[in-house]
């Protein structure tokens, strides 16, 4: 929260990181579904006279804020997206203090995947994935909302239909045009929903759940192509923009996209020595993976009216 103070622009907020809940569900049929959270909570609150008059009385506590999040979990009684709990918490906080004006709640969730023996999903049983996926949402005391999603570490590579040249040469260029390269990257992205109240947001509380398992899929079906012919990639930076777009054009209720791709190199492995010249002759078959220096590639695409 914002303000003059003495003469000066005052900003401040308070709240508790990297708070950890697991949550079990177990029907009656004896199939359980889990998730694990690890949750952020930052409040903008009315609490100027605890950093000028030692004065806490319009503190909420942080302990306070953890607790609230075990609680939370507990009271959801059915399956619900991890976007839904972030509204339910923020919510809270705005609706329960009245010093409180905005809530910004931040969870990642951990990959846990139901597991197959012998072909048939396990009833209890789960194995960690890889991508993880993500949410952030603010929460006013009017109702206004901001919604974004969001996939961290899906990591996907294709051994062929990828190039880059025609790009700026000068005396400091040494990389040589190919139009046959392996594409690896790790994609981090993020997308605003256009729900913009608490009033609008859709009742079904995994509807958020399945719409990001379809963007992942459209992400992931954009960057590889058909599973015959592929897709051709003529630059990370092309790659990029056709997910983008292809998310907001199979997505009518996300009005923005942001993609992070850095461009993972894997290098040609040439070795030679003076008696034995080919010892090891790239013929686009044995490379050195690489994770640093990489290609930093990033971009949003939004719809004109978007604020993200």
């Amino acid at each position: 929260m914002a303000g003059d103070l003495e003469g000066f622009n005052f900003e401040q907020q308070h709240g508790k990181d990297r708070v950890r809940v697991a949550r079990v569900w177990r029907t009656p049929g004896g199939r359980n579904y889990m998730v694990e959270w690890e949750v952020s909570i930052s409040l903008f609150s009315d609490c100027v006279d605890a950093y000028t008059r030692d004065d806490n009385s319009s503190i909420v506590a942080t302990d306070t804020m953890k607790n609230t999040v075990y609680v939370k979990a507990k009271e959801c009684s059915e399956q619900l997206s991890v976007e839904q709990f972030a509204i339910l918490l923020a919510k809270h906080f705005t609706s329960f203090y009245k010093e409180v004006t905005a809530a910004v709640v931040k969870i990642v969730e951990k990959p846990w995947e139901r597991v197959y023996v012998d072909g048939q999903p396990h009833e209890h049983g789960f194995k960690l994935g890889s991508e993880k996926h993500t949410t952030e949402v603010t929460v006013k005391k009017t109702g206004a909302l901001k919604l974004t999603s969001g996939i961290a570490g899906l990591s996907v590579l294709k051994t062929t239909m990828s190039g880059f040249e025609g790009f700026i040469r000068d005396k400091h260029t040494a990389l040589p045009e190919t139009r046959e390269r392996m594409l690896a990257t790790e994609v981090t992205a993020s997308w605003r929903y256009s729900y913009d109240t608490l009033s609008s947001v859709p009742r079904d509380l995994l509807y958020f759940q399945e719409r990001y398992m379809d963007v992942k899929k459209v992400l992931m079906s954009t960057f590889f192509g058909p599973p015959k012919e592929g897709v051709y990639s003529a630059s990370v930076q092309s790659t990029l923009y056709q997910m983008a777009r292809a998310v907001l054009a199979g997505f009518p209720d996300i009005s923005a996209v942001q993609l992070k791709m850095p461009n993972i190199h894997f290098l040609p492995v040439n070795i030679s020595t003076k008696d034995n010249p080919s010892m090891v002759k790239f013929n686009h078959d044995v490379y050195l993976p690489t994770d640093e220096p990489h290609g930093s590639i990033q971009a949003s695409l939004s719809r004109f009216w978007s604020r993200m």
